[in-house]
């Protein structure tokens, strides 16, 4: 018997890991992957303190959704593989509920929620860190931008 995409809303046949419409996998676990090697100016740029604004974006710059960008504002998001999570990043490398940004102060920050893959930020692992303006922020497949 046919289900409705949780995503999408598509048709999936019984047989169907993923969604034919759209791609959601519907099946199987976080796999596992190795951040990104960053050369140059991502890593060496000497990070400036961030500006205190409360609207900035991140934008997809490698891996799955290339180009598309999320606003961030005066509340906390959820990042995951989850449909239900505000940022949604459908990849098998993302964990369902894989990390949360959120304000405060004046400032954004990012908080891994206890991930497979955790999270990287300019090529270094973190848990929690402060968001600076022009950070290279790895999740999973995804390579993302933050701006202020």
């Amino acid at each position: 018997m046919p289900t409705a995409c949780p995503v999408c809303n598509g048709t999936i046949n019984d047989n169907e890991s993923s969604c034919p419409s759209c791609g959601f996998k519907l099946l199987g676990s976080t796999e596992e992957f190795q951040p990104i090697s960053l050369d140059g100016e991502a890593t060496k740029k000497p990070k400036k303190e961030a500006k205190g604004a409360q609207i900035a974006s991140l934008t997809v710059i490698s891996g799955p959704q290339i180009g598309t960008s999320y606003r961030l504002d005066d509340k906390q998001l959820a990042v995951g593989r989850s449909p239900h999570c505000d940022i949604f990043l459908n990849d098998m490398t993302v964990s369902r509920n894989h990390a949360l940004i959120f304000p405060k102060d004046g400032h954004f920050y990012i908080s891994d929620q206890k991930s497979y893959n955790g999270i990287w930020i300019n090529n270094d692992s973190i848990e929690e860190a402060l968001l600076h303006d022009g950070d290279i922020v790895q999740i999973g497949a995804f390579v993302l931008k933050f701006e202020e």
